[in-house]
């Protein structure tokens, strides 16, 4: 792309004591690569240049990500090694049962490493005056106070549970904490005890009488006064225990042709909850009998049991943060979204598009000016129709709110919501009840495919012609992530463009996908071909010995033929760099293989989620943003839109934000050949692209006018 080369010092792989072979594949196993990732989320939660308080927040980031890896990709390894002949995946050739070993493996490992950052940074949030304690802590006049507050407070509303042949196993909810019990009875018989820890009566996190900033966790309390739970009985031994339970559901399957699909759909959301455990987290060794007998009931093997030594759910940090909110040095400063200089508050947003093409950047900027563009159109007397895909919107959505209005002024309101949003279902049904009941027209995506695409078209009749507002997103209809994780939107009034995106929507409302496009890149049909098809005319270039490259922002990279064809692209002297933020089964650098190829990852305060797309080097290179990571199921298996910056303006702001993050050596992670994530050292001035682009953003804001 004409851009200096990197100055970053390599580090030296023999230092570091690990084996390294020029010869390996250049795959990486995508389930070891989501694991990568998390890794990365931890180590921002280590990184002492972070807030106290960002700290706690990435920990708990951590082990959330961990459950839903274990709910979502581990519950579909489990299902292939029973269900699918323990089928091999398609890269590194490791079988399901191979994966599970390793996955397992290389949990215990992060566990391990977790359960050791969290206790270094509440040592930390001691000296800030917060501190969790257990009993030994405590003096007895605060033991005391505690046993009363336990008695009074938290006993009565307590339902325990003795495991026998008159009462049978209970259901352990996914994810909820309980205590696990073994008692001893009068005849010296062994009985299994257990009591629920999760309620939204009793506070979770406890002040300790007497001492500011001190707690004790509610089911360390609960743990701790088993006995008077379990009295008629003798307390063996004890521990907090909280499962895991598959969440991977094929609603297709699921589906049967005289069920209503939003019926269906809410029957499979519960169907979910009641998915076989995967995994059992216990916070202290219990005698193996009682393991295995757990282990027994819930159907699961001994490896899937895990230790840990910290609390086994951290959501409860962000509680923590609020009795610190006064000390401004523990959190990231604040930041604000703003204005766009590109668009005039006080001019109308169909005027200004209709002029030039307007991109928004978030959370750098306000996602205000698409408000205000949907809002004119929901009372434009000239906007014909409002066609929209929702695919994960706030709970409180004004986007929604917005299209209601429009419906209920007489427009037509076409909404195409995807129910199949994992863990948004609930709020997606909810939404598209409130929608067909103001008159909107709904419809629930596609058999066998998701909708994920971020596509609205405004059509206007205006002077007996037919005019089209069109808007294309990478993601974020959703005020509230729209403030936490970076994301395009490009709003055009170009006819082509709107054209096509009609064609999309005409097409997803009689079930049906484009098969040809011209403009846009629309999976399942006209992306990956179209992407593979560029990659081929970069390698043209090369061979012609014509300046070549292939760059791309992407949140994921698994699928196979995009991978071996930028191995191709690269063994002809392509110069490809990839932004891959999470998954990516390509490793980099393999001599012979992916020499000219560079993958970073960017993990800091907000969550990198815009898709870019870059083919041909500066000045005649070809951009696109896009909904669409290069991965199978985007690529093949839903409906995504991908659309091209053809505004001069705004396509060299897209380039030069691709540059700067390429040039990150804050928060930006080098991928090495042994397929390891590294910080590189560099001489150059610190530069973290998320704090640039906001100062940016702050800098270029129109300033108000008194």
């Amino acid at each position: 792309m004409g851009r200096p080369a990197h100055e970053e010092k390599m580090p030296d792989i023999q230092n570091k004591g690990e084996i390294f072979n020029m010869s390996q594949s250049y795959y990486r196993n995508r389930e070891l690569s989501w694991l990568d990732f998390d890794k990365r989320v931890l180590e921002e939660a280590q990184d002492l240049n972070n807030p106290l308080c960002e700290r706690m927040t990435f920990a708990s980031i951590f082990k959330s990500n961990l459950d839903e890896f274990f709910m979502v990709r581990f519950g579909m390894l489990h299902d292939s090694m029973l269900f699918s002949k323990n089928p091999r995946e398609n890269k590194t050739n490791m079988t399901a049962s191979e994966q599970i070993d390793a996955v397992l493996d290389k949990t215990r490992e992060l566990t391990a490493e977790c359960d050791k950052t969290f206790a270094d940074i509440m040592t930390d949030a001691e000296k800030q005056g917060i501190k969790l304690v257990n009993f030994k802590s405590l003096t007895e006049e605060q033991a005391m106070a505690v046993e009363d507050y336990f008695n009074k407070e938290i006993k009565p509303l307590l339902s325990p549970q003795i495991v026998g042949k008159r009462h049978p196993f209970p259901f352990l909810k996914n994810k909820e904490i309980y205590v696990l019990v073994t008692l001893k009875t009068k005849n010296n018989n062994e009985k299994i005890g257990i009591v629920p820890c999760g309620s939204n009566v009793f506070k979770r996190l406890i002040p300790i009488n007497g001492i500011d900033g001190v707690f004790m966790l509610a089911e360390e309390l609960i743990l701790h006064y088993a006995a008077k739970v379990f009295d008629k009985y003798k307390v063996k031994e004890k521990t907090l225990m909280r499962i895991i339970r598959n969440a991977d559901i094929d609603t297709e399957d699921a589906y049967n042709d005289e069920e209503n699909y939003r019926d269906m759909m809410e029957r499979i959301i519960k169907q979910r909850k009641k998915l076989c455990p995967i995994k059992l987290e216990l916070s202290r060794k219990i005698d193996d009998s009682t393991v295995k007998a757990m282990s027994a009931n819930l159907d699961l093997t001994a490896d899937r049991v895990f230790y840990s030594s910290i609390p086994l759910d951290l959501s409860f940090v962000f509680d923590l943060q609020n009795y610190l909110s006064d000390k401004k040095e523990l959190f990231y400063s604040p930041r604000v979204p703003q204005k766009t200089p590109f668009a005039d508050n006080k001019e109308s947003m169909i005027a200004q598009i209709k002029k030039n093409d307007i991109l928004l950047s978030y959370p750098y900027e306000s996602m205000k000016p698409f408000f205000r563009l949907l809002s004119e159109a929901a009372n434009d007397d000239a906007v014909v129709s409002i066609k929209m895909t929702l695919y994960r919107v706030a709970k409180y959505s004004k986007i929604v709110e917005t299209l209601i209005e429009a419906a209920e002024n007489g427009k037509e309101v076409v909404v195409l919501v995807e129910l199949r949003a994992r863990f948004d279902e609930e709020n997606n049904i909810e939404w598209s009840k409130r929608l067909e009941e103001a008159g909107c027209r709904i419809i629930y995506g596609l058999e066998h495919l998701k909708v994920h695409s971020k596509l609205c078209l405004i059509t206007r009749k205006e002077n007996n012609s037919i005019e089209y507002i069109t808007q294309i997103g990478t993601g974020n209809y959703n005020e509230k992530t729209s403030k936490q994780y970076t994301d395009y939107s490009l709003m055009t009034a170009s006819a082509d463009i709107g054209m096509e995106a009609a064609n999309v929507l005409n097409e997803l409302a009689m079930g049906q996908v484009v098969e040809r496009t011209k403009h846009l890149l629309v999976a399942p049909k006209c992306l990956q071909n179209k992407i593979l098809a560029m990659i081929d005319e970069e390698i043209a270039k090369a061979k012609e010995n014509k300046p070549a490259y292939i760059g791309a922002k992407i949140n994921s990279l698994t699928d196979k033929k995009i991978i071996d064809r930028l191995v191709e692209a690269s063994q002809a002297g392509v110069k490809t760099e990839l932004i891959v933020r999470g998954i990516c089964c390509l490793i980099p650098g393999v001599q012979g293989y992916t020499d000219n190829i560079t993958v970073i990852s960017i993990v800091g305060r907000y969550l990198e989620h815009s898709r870019i797309y870059i083919f041909g080097a500066e000045p005649d290179c070809k951009v696109y943003i896009s909904s669409a990571d290069y991965m199978t199921r985007n690529t093949l298996h839903r409906v995504e839109v991908g659309v091209p910056v053809y505004d001069e303006r705004l396509k060299i702001q897209v380039l030069e934000m691709f540059n700067i993050m390429l040039d990150d050596n804050v928060k930006a992670r080098r991928q090495m050949p042994d397929s390891t994530y590294v910080k590189l050292h560099s001489d150059n001035a610190p530069l973290n692209s998320q704090e640039y682009f906001y100062n940016k953003a702050y800098k270029n804001a129109p300033q108000s006018k008194n």
